[in-house]
């Protein structure tokens, strides 16, 4: 199996090409720096990820920006510090902040140029237009669970997309979906036969962080520690043609 076997590249966003656990550590400091004692960055994250998937569950179809306002009142509830409303909502539209990984813009600007790609993402539609700004391409089709009305690793996002990219003739056969998050997608990436990239972000660093445990190692068909690793092996796999 080739990367020039695939003809569309599907991308989780959040964590593959924006970097989510800045944005959300950031995001939190108004809350933190009344947490006593502070809990490291790694302990946010995993809390973190902990209220969201649990909101994600019980209000499939809130949009993400005001679901993370829920997650923000439920960790100050959890840490036990004041907050407000208005905190709970700036957090929120803090997504808007997130930067996008170094490399993210580039490969994407060079992988436009042999595939069509394909955003499948755990956010809202006004959300994304603001990372869609950092990430400085024009995607052949963007999937939101705004659109959806569920979150991954809800099986109805996985549904939908190969549906509607099936009606544009791209065959699940063709897709090479790429993501971070075993939770989110590789998982059910695999339950639809769906050929799977890992960019493993968090090689050099221990546990989840930002998102669950999936429980049990989902199969892989790719991995590379960054964007730009999946360009360069790409390039190699073009010179071997």
């Amino acid at each position: 199996m080739e990367l020039t076997d695939f003809d569309t590249l599907t991308f989780d966003c959040y964590g593959t090409l924006i970097d989510w656990e800045t944005g959300i550590f950031e995001g939190l400091r108004p809350l933190l720096q009344r947490v006593r004692p502070a809990p490291t960055r790694d302990q946010v994250l995993e809390a973190h990820a902990r209220h969201e998937s649990s909101q994600q569950k019980y209000t499939p179809a809130k949009r993400y920006q005001e679901l993370l306002a829920i997650v923000y009142k439920r960790l100050a509830e959890e840490w036990g510090v004041s907050h407000t409303h208005e905190e709970c909502v700036a957090y929120g539209r803090s997504i808007r902040n997130w930067p996008a990984f170094e490399d993210s813009a580039n490969a994407l600007h060079y992988l436009k140029q042999h595939y069509k790609l394909v955003i499948l993402s755990n956010v809202d539609n006004e959300s994304f237009t603001h990372s869609n700004a950092k990430l400085q391409v024009e995607f052949d089709a963007i999937i939101t669970a705004e659109d959806v009305g569920s979150y991954k690793p809800s099986a109805r996002n996985f549904e939908y997309m190969i549906g509607k990219l099936g009606e544009r003739g791209i065959r699940k056969e063709k897709i090479l979906h790429t993501a971070e998050s075993l939770f989110h997608d590789h998982k059910p990436a695999n339950k639809f036969g769906l050929t799977s990239c890992w960019i493993y972000r968090r090689h050099a660093q221990p546990g989840f962080g930002a998102t669950m445990d999936s429980g049990s190692q989902p199969k892989i068909d790719f991995r590379f520690n960054s964007m730009a690793d999946l360009v360069r092996a790409h390039q190699e796999a073009l010179a071997r043609r």
